[in-house]
């Protein structure tokens, strides 16, 4: 089950990663929320993060502890 976030606004968000290629050859994990259950989802939050909620818009964004 994928891990799920709920705003204040009552939007559920679920936690995805995904590994990408940077121009210099080295790959890096980046995580991102959606709406909806993708490929890629995680179970729970990473070691060493913790999920916040930008003021602004709502959206769940990972930051480091």
């Amino acid at each position: 089950m994928a891990y799920a976030f709920t705003n204040s606004k009552g939007v559920t968000y679920y936690l995805h990663y995904k590994d990408v290629n940077l121009k210099g050859g080295r790959t890096q994990r980046i995580y991102y929320f959606a709406r909806d259950v993708r490929p890629g989802a995680l179970d729970e939050v990473p070691q060493g993060y913790q999920v916040i909620e930008t003021e602004r818009t709502g959206m769940p964004i990972l930051k480091k502890k």
